[in-house]
């Protein structure tokens, strides 16, 4: 969660579907079929640029202009190859160890950090992002949003929380989770053959896109603190993805008629060199229950066994039975009165108790409230703590019959908010990639074994190379390890 106010995620794509509805029946470009699209494409880039300022502020971008540019720069290129070249297409980079790409309509494109970690050469990425691509020109995205309008879709499926909860989507990103609706598996299979197409016209070995489809059925999702999906989550495997992608990649190149078709692995690889790898600790970490933000230098506890998720808008923790949640976040508001008032009013909340008080020295508002549901009336402790010339907010909800069992927990959390003095927590820098050579030729475990691997990382930075252990590697080849 970084320093930026909350603009709130506030059901933007309902919103816009009202401005858009009109626009009926469509031609796929890709297919030349009618189908039924309530987009235009002025209206689909419309809502990529309203898409694309709820995911900045949502995930925030890594900032390294060199590795943007080039991601950019090749995403422009294979993008004129595209059913579709007249958008104004943009390729980003999201600080997110999750491994996901994902597009919106209108031409965005966005690749997080966790999944250009995994790719191993340009071959691959150009793989992926024409699949990405292709969900574009063949207006996926634009389909599932029209369908979405016409089942009046709430996504509650998307949201971590219990649907008694739903009265708060704003706060759990209601508005974003519309991108993360799972494709169809004939959406993928089309995806592929389209990414396979692209990037082959573009002069790329299209068979490596199959390479990282491998990686990935080697991968096991892991635990996500930061709200994203993965893309197990988003993009549904097609029966015999990876055989039929190589059947195609074959095709084209027989089509085509070229005898050398790029990779670039060196080339690729050498471009991560230095980028940052899993969680970045500046933008806050867990220990021992107690979550720190270094940038912004505060702490508060967090309930053991609870589920955090952290995003640049937002620290969200959920019970394990999923039936409470404490948010926390910067407020727009000057003071923590103001803060309060505001809550209340948008949320047309019943004010049960208010209190002013001091928490760790720092001026503070405390209330409990009631809210109106469809499925019940939901009991909040909120809190309003005044640091500097920032206000931020704790909101510990849950179903009005369960709310006295966990007050004590939204007290504890709320009450533990302080400023962050500790230098070790502070100073906590993450780790990044660094590309090595390989200095003997052997298996790859024996080489990571070489460039000073911990054993218990054996396993999964072969699979970040895009190889298994016993593979055999010759002395230079070019690997990542993670400092």
């Amino acid at each position: 969660m970084q320093g930026k106010k909350w603009a709130g995620v506030v059901m933007g794509f309902l919103v816009l579907g009202l401005l858009y509805f009109p626009s009926g029946c469509a031609v796929n470009p890709v297919t030349g079929d009618h189908e039924l699209m309530l987009l235009s494409e002025e209206d689909e880039i419309r809502l990529g640029r309203e898409s694309d300022s709820q995911v900045m502020g949502e995930y925030g971008v890594y900032k390294d202009p060199q590795l943007t540019a080039y991601l950019d720069g090749m995403g422009k290129k294979l993008a004129k190859l595209s059913h579709r070249p007249g958008l104004p297409y943009e390729f980003k980079i999201l600080d997110t160890p999750v491994v996901n790409a994902f597009a919106v309509p209108g031409g965005y494109v966005y690749f997080t950090r966790g999944i250009l970690a995994n790719l191993n050469s340009e071959a691959e990425l150009a793989g992926v992002m024409g699949h990405e691509l292709g969900h574009i020109t063949a207006r996926h995205s634009a389909q599932q949003y029209s369908r979405a309008q016409l089942a009046q879709v709430t996504l509650g499926s998307a949201m971590m929380l219990s649907e008694t909860l739903q009265v708060l989507a704003p706060l759990a990103q209601m508005g974003v989770s519309m991108l993360f609706l799972s494709y169809s598996r004939d959406n993928e299979r089309e995806a592929d053959d389209l990414g396979v197409a692209y990037s082959s016209q573009a002069g790329y070995d299209a068979t490596h896109m199959a390479l990282f489809f491998e990686t990935l059925e080697r991968m096991k999702p892991t635990s996500d603190t930061s709200g994203l999906p993965e893309w197990f989550s988003t993009h549904p495997d097609p029966e015999d993805r990876i055989g039929a992608v190589q059947r195609e990649a074959k095709k084209w190149q027989k089509d085509l008629g070229l005898k050398n078709f790029k990779v670039n692995r060196d080339a690729y690889l050498k471009k991560l060199n230095g980028m940052v790898y899993g969680e970045d600790p500046r933008e806050g970490f867990v220990e021992n229950d107690v979550f720190y933000h270094p940038l912004l230098r505060f702490q508060f506890p967090v309930p053991a066994n609870w589920t955090l998720q952290n995003t640049r808008a937002m620290v969200q923790v959920t019970s394990g039975k999923k039936d409470a949640a404490i948010m926390f976040m910067l407020s727009s508001a000057k003071s923590p009165e103001q803060a309060a008032k505001n809550f209340v009013r948008k949320n047309r909340a019943r004010l049960m108790a208010s209190d002013r008080k001091r928490i760790n020295g720092l001026s503070a508002v405390r209330t409990v409230s009631k809210i109106m549901t469809n499925q019940g009336t939901l009991e909040i402790m909120s809190g309003y703590v005044q640091k500097g010339d920032k206000v931020y907010e704790f909101h510990g909800l849950a179903p009005e019959n369960a709310f006295r069992s966990y007050q004590p927990v939204f007290q504890k959390t709320m009450g533990g908010f302080k400023r962050l003095t500790n230098k070790r927590m502070l100073n906590r820098k993450p780790v990044r990639i660094q590309v090595a050579s390989a200095p003997v030729t052997g298996t790859v475990k024996k080489v990571l074994k070489a460039l000073g691997t911990p054993d218990r990382k054996f396993q999964a930075w072969a699979v970040m190379n895009g190889k298994t252990l016993d593979e055999t590697v010759e002395a230079g080849t070019l690997l990542k390890i993670i400092k």
